[in-house]
């Protein structure tokens, strides 16, 4: 078939030429590939039998699957929030404008998590829950270093450590003592005997080593250095303010809450009593937000939101659920 083609498809070809000219191969090869390829599926570009083969329950309750699905949804929204949170470190055109739209989106899939959370709140069954929770000592969501990587590209370590001793810290000091002093490593520790759990020697062996190559690389460049670095005029945009304290109480108040929430739902009991996390933690001493008071962006509130940082819903809570 002898047929002339359409000067756009050969413009296409002249550009595709150009592209591949210093690969080391020429066009005509990379045409026979395209030939030769397959169709692509939707099915095989999401991987979907794989990613369906993921949920594997140690129990025969059928809860279960719940459990471990909304964990690994969890765990996929924290990676897409972890790749807006690069492109803001790694941002050198430090534009309000750019800050806004990545931050909008962490804050959207934010959203979608604390909205969701209600699956597990409300849906599941706790007597199963009660039970099925027993296999899965001694791992605990405490141990999900994608959450630690979101506080490690939001802020210093020095606003991480733990609130007692928050104020003997700086940027001043070596990351790796800074390291050994977060709040996280406090709640996981027995309060009596001063000995770490389990739950967080494992983290620790697997995870600290990626935790301080983080920290290293981005120790003056997390999220709220990217904002003091921006031009003065770019850092008082009150839009830009507002998202920045709006994922600051998504990370810090909102998201403890739903889990506290979920907490009083499945482990409270009457009175001061409390079952433990499968971490080991007194969850009451742990997860309200009042009481670790991290703030990712503390010279964006006034002294008194942080004082009384989640305060209110706290109490709430506790009134409703007493």
């Amino acid at each position: 078939m002898n047929k002339s083609l359409d000067p756009d498809i050969v413009k296409r070809l002249e550009q595709l030429e150009e592209k591949f000219r210093n690969s080391g191969q020429d066009l005509g090869s990379y045409l026979d590939g395209l030939l030769h390829d397959r169709y692509l599926t939707y099915w095989d570009y999401i991987h979907l039998d794989t990613l369906l083969s993921l949920q594997i329950p140690r129990t025969h309750f059928p809860d279960e699957e719940i459990f471990i699905t909304y964990h690994q949804i969890t765990e996929l929204y924290f990676k897409l929030i972890i790749h807006e949170m690069k492109q803001i470190v790694d941002d050198k055109l430090q534009t309000a404008a750019f800050f806004i739209e990545k931050l909008n989106r962490i804050n959207r899939y934010f959203d979608v998590l604390t909205d969701s959370f209600d699956i597990m709140i409300k849906g599941m069954d706790k007597e199963q829950f009660l039970k099925y929770r027993m296999s899965l000592l001694p791992a605990s969501g405490f141990q999900s270093v994608q959450f630690r990587m979101i506080e490690v590209y939001a802020t210093p370590l020095c606003n991480l450590v733990n609130n007692k001793e928050r104020s003997n810290y700086s940027e001043k000091e070596p990351l790796e003592e800074t390291y050994e002093h977060l709040y996280w490593k406090f709640g996981a520790t027995e309060t009596e005997t001063g000995e770490k759990t389990l739950t967080l020697k494992q983290f620790e062996y697997r995870y600290t080593p990626r935790l301080m190559r983080i920290a290293n690389q981005v120790q003056h460049s997390t999220v709220y250095h990217s904002f003091k670095n921006l031009p003065e005029t770019e850092q008082n945009n009150a839009t830009l303010i507002a998202a920045m304290r709006t994922f600051d109480a998504n990370v810090n108040i909102n998201w403890c809450l739903v889990h506290l929430k979920a907490a009083y739902r499945y482990l409270n009991k009457k009175g001061d009593n409390a079952v433990k996390a499968t971490g080991g933690t007194n969850w009451k001493q742990f997860l309200p937000p009042t009481f670790q008071n991290v703030s990712f962006f503390p010279s964006l509130w006034t002294q008194d939101e942080l004082a009384n940082w989640g305060k209110k819903w706290v109490e709430d809570l506790v009134n409703t659920s007493n």
